[in-house]
């Protein structure tokens, strides 16, 4: 089974929501990320049970979204903005700089995203989803260590998007 008891109970009033049973499968999604730190294929067919959909539906209606991740990711997701206006002010050497200082680290997932929407104070990156900005390769390296530290609280890998994760 993908849900923890607790979780699946979760999953159950998260399905009641929606008069559509078929529109839960992205807020269960972020309850199976969150309890496992990835999108399993076992989470997967579980949510396909659920809302009465084929496995390849959950599947394909969440391979769409870059905030699902099926392969093993570190506690922190960094996410940092290349796209134009980051481009421009810095991301990519905050991207190349973090890789390169993180590149052993399990703790820690660094990767290239497109728009963060965060144009006015680029360059920016997230780390769970939380939003940091104007940013140096030293700044932001000061921030993940923070995190790692615990002087900052990571989310879970969602972000904490749906309440009951353990993520």
């Amino acid at each position: 089974m993908a849900f923890t008891p607790e979780n699946l109970l979760l999953a159950h009033e998260i399905l009641a929501r929606y008069p559509k049973t078929k529109s839960a499968i992205l807020p269960l999604a972020h309850l199976a990320q969150d309890q496992d730190g990835r999108l399993t294929q076992d989470a997967m067919r579980e949510i396909a049970g659920i809302v009465g959909v084929t496995p390849a539906e959950v599947l394909g209606t969440c391979s769409f979204y870059t905030m699902f991740k099926r392969d093993e990711v570190g506690r922190l997701v960094v996410s940092v903005c290349t796209n134009v206006t980051c481009l421009v002010m810095g991301g990519p050497e905050v991207l190349e700089h973090l890789e390169q200082r993180y590149a052993s680290d399990k703790d820690v997932t660094i990767e290239e995203v497109e728009c963060l929407a965060a144009c006015g104070n680029a360059p920016a990156m997230q780390v769970n989803y939380e939003y940091h900005e104007s940013l140096t390769p030293g700044s932001a390296t000061e921030i993940i260590e923070a995190y790692k530290a615990g002087e900052l609280t990571p989310r879970g890998v969602s972000g904490g998007l749906v309440g009951g994760g353990q993520g």
